[in-house]
């Protein structure tokens, strides 16, 4: 297949492991001035920006976007309706390359679409509700926060939280290691639009997480 992806600049590596080397990737900028004939040349579209707008170029091909930050329904809110399928997917940086692909769907006629894309793309995936911070996201990004406030409190070190949660539940990263590897700007603003979306205290963003993110810092670790 020929994918054409806006905005993949940080899961390039990812996105060419995850459905491997018998397809033709093209990451194309978004101000590129041939847009419309590669964007017509493709067989699926992924719009991995924090805006993304490719249904303003009224494609008819299958249409990724990623989701984390806010939903399919509210991307679409008083828009006209796209031409072609359009799908959410998680897409930060860590939580891409995995056995599922996590996604969500703009309406339910598009499910036997995405069973035959991800069939062409070689990938199982799981359907998960139209929601801000989809669920992979949502869990990764409140236990960073929570990590956060661990260390704010002085309570233990970076490096301690990151070998306690490894060694005590056998995640593949410490938080503050996955903070980094996310990109703690992304961990932010998924936090901030959670709390946005659901006004829920758990997802109220750490004063030193929001201080990390403004001074565009990352972790020592």
């Amino acid at each position: 297949m020929h994918l054409f992806i806006v905005g993949g600049e940080t899961v390039e590596t990812e996105l060419r492991r995850k459905f491997g080397a018998a397809h033709q990737y093209d990451f194309c900028p978004a101000t590129a001035p041939d847009l419309p004939a590669r964007l017509a040349a493709a067989d699926v579209l992924f719009d991995l920006r924090d805006w993304p707008q490719l249904h303003y170029e009224r494609p008819r091909q299958p249409l990724f976007y990623d989701t984390t930050a806010r939903s399919l329904a509210q991307l679409f809110h008083g828009e006209e309706p796209p031409l072609g399928p359009v799908f959410g997917l998680c897409a930060l940086p860590t939580l891409l390359d995995r056995p599922l692909l996590e996604v969500t769907l703009l309406d339910s006629i598009s499910a036997p679409a995405l069973a035959t894309l991800c069939a062409d793309l070689g990938t199982d995936y799981r359907l998960v509700a139209d929601r801000v911070g989809l669920v992979t996201p949502r869990i990764v990004c409140m236990i960073i926060n929570e990590a956060c406030y661990t260390l704010q409190e002085g309570t233990a070190s970076v490096q301690d939280i990151d070998l306690g949660m490894k060694l005590g539940t056998n995640y593949p990263h410490g938080p503050f290691e996955w903070a980094n590897a996310i990109g703690v700007a992304r961990v932010y603003e998924t936090l901030e639009a959670l709390y946005q979306d659901t006004h829920e205290e758990r997802y109220k963003v750490c004063p030193l997480l929001k201080t990390m993110y403004l001074r565009g810092e990352s972790f020592a670790l």
